[in-house]
């Protein structure tokens, strides 16, 4: 138990210090917080690291992707964040951004609508806007490539027929998902959004290309047309 009238981490039990309990009982035993405080290394005085990467979480509600979102002048808001500690949160969080990016490529196949949500929130690096991106796949379902086409603005962004199955015949696609993301967080279904579900399967169809599936990602969570009975 953390004793916090002991501001200062080195005065804690050593199990109760962060990158000790690392070492000990490894990564996966440390909460959002003891791994921040690994980031920044030290609090502010008043409050001991951990205490500090705890408030920094509170103040997005416990939630990476919201703490993603901030800045670097937006994390400084916190006593005892400086410049150094700021850019350490970033990289950290855009680092294991990048991480899950590799990831696509490297699986052999998208067998459902959560995998292939978490190949494409990959590719949103900025959630303020909105990005089109597509999985191509061959046989079995097997990933090709998983890349992103198009970025728009608040309101949207374009997404050419013509440009997906163009790029999916060069990569001897049989199938694809297409995906989008809504910046406003909630992934409800446009009338656009279904126009263009309807618009690539028949266009699929004349290449047989199988549209498997359109999925639009909001704020942790995601629709997919093809578990709503909608790829028809």
């Amino acid at each position: 138990m953390i004793n916090t009238d002991r501001k200062s981490i080195k005065t804690w039990a050593a199990d109760d210090r962060p990158r000790e309990k690392m070492i000990s009982k490894g990564k996966g035993t440390l909460s959002n917080a003891e791994l921040i405080a690994i980031l920044i290394g030290s609090g502010n005085g008043e409050l001991s690291a951990v205490e500090l990467a705890r408030e920094v979480l509170n103040a997005v509600g416990d939630n990476l992707y919201d703490l993603s979102k901030l800045s670097i002048d937006e994390l400084q808001q916190h006593k005892g964040i400086g410049e150094a500690k700021a850019v350490s949160i970033a990289a950290a969080l855009e680092l294991g951004r990048r991480w899950s990016v590799t990831s696509p490529e490297q699986r052999k196949s998208i067998s459902n609508s959560q995998e292939a949500y978490e190949s494409f929130l990959a590719l949103i690096d900025d959630p303020t806007k909105e990005h089109f991106m597509v999985a191509y796949l061959n046989r079995g379902n097997k990933v090709i490539k998983v890349e992103r086409i198009s970025t728009g603005g608040l309101s949207g962004t374009s997404a050419d027929p013509k440009v997906i199955f163009k790029n999916a015949l060069l990569k001897e696609a049989t199938a694809l998902m297409v995906c989008h993301n809504h910046p406003s967080g909630v992934p409800r279904p446009s009338a656009e959004d279904k126009n263009l579900t309807q618009n690539l399967i028949a266009a699929g169809k004349i290449f047989d290309i199988n549209v498997l599936d359109h999925l639009i990602i909001g704020e942790n969570s995601y629709f997919s047309f093809a578990e709503h009975g909608l790829m028809f």
